[in-house]
């Protein structure tokens, strides 16, 4: 009898569990890097959600096992963002529906600018190519945000895009969310005046950034005609973009440049002082002159603590250029390394080049000095230590990509490509004459919150374009169709000088997943298999004899 008051209070107890469970919720933490506990930033961007917040997730079905993981994780977030939450409400939804073809499938999600990815999964030696929709919608009164699930690598296995895939989700969904419960407040102003790049080739980027800011073009030259009503204009916005500005600046423009950044501005300079560009190559026989580009902001950065240098970084870890060899249909197009092409791999040492998996693509960058002065320095983007340096003019053949390089000749060690100033910068016309006739308001030393960006490549910023003169997405290279890093960097950049809302620290998340050798896996598979097996009936034989142990000692 007593046996029996002890199962039955038991029996008590975990219904009492259970029904508490239901009123209270507890969740713990038990990983090392903490990946189930959202971020502060993340729960005050969904304390928002005062409505039903519907997420679907097209990770449902004849899901590959490659990307079991990335379903599994995704489906752990959203149960923290619903436990922290309630009228967050998630479901994951099949994409391809029974008796759907799935290239149909798969163009409608292409059109709604949801990009299906086709992977190559490896099994037992062999190859097979699946659709998957790696894909979220979030709607809100109304408005819907797509929300990528999977982060793209080059050159990555499917476990390692789900790795990485996993790293940058609670970032992705914040992201959406936020765009989603928040409207937008913050401006950009784009620079206009000075011969930058056309809209065109700058598209894809303010296209994605005007989901979640403002963007204006800004014609910077009309300060010539009346500076105080454009200067003021001009301070309005919360932050500005020279995307490869080609004709010099007057000083009349460098002063509303340098006021808007003591009023506290932030801008982001991307800068080539080296004209040279491949069509230049392709126009002229295969034959171009790499001169000095004079934009009279020499001065002007200087004095916040950069010297963009007139000399071409050649690097000898480069993306490649296509190259045609023979005449019409006997043409062969081989891809051989361009070592004006340099490609950068961030060093992770501040959250804007954080977690940027594919490498960043340049076209004939220059070189950046640091000098001293009370401005804080971060170096963002550095070359290989595998570089050299060369002076212009220069002349530059297409013939030179055949020619082997001598190592030793590419000796000039790491040259600075992006630096990040912050803090205290003072006047550009500091103890100078101003070139504003009765100027007010005039500042020597920025107010708080200034920063600039400097990027010694005009062309990171830059697009290309399709056959029918299309944007192509930043950071895609039409000729290669390799992807690079641009966009992402650049995003990070604009998140991180307009960011109110911690969106740039949930970016640099470190989340660490344990992964099996695939080589030990793959050549002693009968043995973990075998391993695995006995290890199962064993536990099953010590439960049962332990079982039938307990059993009869309980009724003897």
């Amino acid at each position: 009898m007593k046996t029996y008051s002890k199962y039955l209070v038991l029996i008590v107890i975990l219904i009492a569990t259970l029904a508490l469970s239901e009123v209270y919720h507890f969740r713990a933490d038990l990983t090392a890097d903490k990946r189930y506990t959202l971020s502060e930033s993340s729960t005050e961007i969904i304390a928002k959600a005062t409505e039903p917040l519907i997420i679907d997730v097209f990770l449902e079905g004849n899901v590959p096992d490659a990307f079991n993981k990335l379903q599994s994780e995704t489906k752990q977030l959203l149960e923290e963002y619903a436990s922290k939450n309630s009228n967050i409400k998630f479901a994951f939804v099949d994409p391809i529906p029974k008796g759907a073809e799935v290239e149909s499938i798969a163009q409608d999600f292409n059109n709604r600018g949801m990009r299906p990815e086709q992977v190559q999964l490896r099994n037992n030696g062999k190859v097979t190519q699946e659709f998957i929709f790696p894909w979220a919608i979030a709607s809100y009164k109304g408005k819907t945000v797509p929300i990528p699930l999977l982060k793209k690598t080059l050159g990555a296995s499917p476990d390692e895009l789900v790795n990485r895939s996993v790293q940058n989700l609670e970032y992705a969904f914040s992201d959406g969310l936020f765009k989603l419960l928040n409207p937008k407040s913050k401006r950009i102003a784009v620079l206009k005046g000075n011969g930058e790049l056309d809209d065109k080739y700058i598209a894809d980027f303010f296209k994605t950034l005007r989901e979640s800011y403002f963007i204006a073009p800004f014609p910077l030259d009309s300060v010539n005609g009346n500076p105080t009503k454009v200067m003021q204009a001009l301070n309005s916005f919360d932050l500005i973009v020279a995307a490869k500005p080609t004709q010099s600046f007057t000083d009349v423009e460098k002063f509303a440049l340098d006021q808007y950044t003591m009023n506290g501005g932030k801008s982001i300079y991307l800068i080539d002082e080296v004209a040279m560009d491949t069509d230049s190559l392709y126009a002229n026989d295969g034959m171009a002159l790499a001169t000095a580009r004079m934009l009279n902001l020499n001065d002007f950065l200087f004095k916040y603590g950069v010297r963009i240098n007139p000399v071409l970084v050649e690097d000898l870890y480069a993306a490649p250029l296509v190259v045609a060899s023979g005449e019409s249909s006997n043409s062969q197009y081989t891809q051989l390394p361009w070592f004006f092409y340099p490609l950068i791999t961030t060093a992770e040492n501040h959250p804007i080049n954080t977690n940027i998996d594919n490498p960043i693509f340049l076209r004939y960058a220059n070189q950046i000095d640091i000098l001293e002065n009370e401005v804080s320095k971060t170096i963002l983007l550095k070359s290989s230590v595998l570089t050299k340096l060369n002076g212009v003019p220069l002349p530059i053949t297409l013939e030179s990509i055949t020619t082997e390089p001598s190592p030793e000749r590419y000796a000039a060690g790491e040259q600075n490509i992006a630096v990040l100033l912050e803090g205290s910068f003072k006047s550009a016309f500091e103890n100078r004459i101003i070139p504003i006739e009765n100027s007010i308001n005039f500042l020597e030393k920025s107010k708080k919150g200034a920063a600039v960006v400097v990027i010694a490549d005009g062309d990171l910023i830059r697009n290309d374009l399709d056959k029918n003169g299309r944007p192509l997405e930043l950071g895609f290279d039409k000729f290669t169709f390799k992807e690079y890093g641009n966009k992402e960097f650049l995003m990070n950049t604009v998140n991180y000088l307009l960011d109110d809302n911690g969106l740039i620290n949930i970016r640099s998340k470190s989340v660490l997943l344990p992964a099996l050798d695939i080589e030990k896996t793959t050549n002693n598979r009968i043995t973990w298999q075998t391993l695995i097996l006995l290890t199962s009936l064993g536990f099953l034989i010590i439960f049962g004899v332990l079982y039938i142990y307990l059993r009869r000692r309980a009724f003897r």
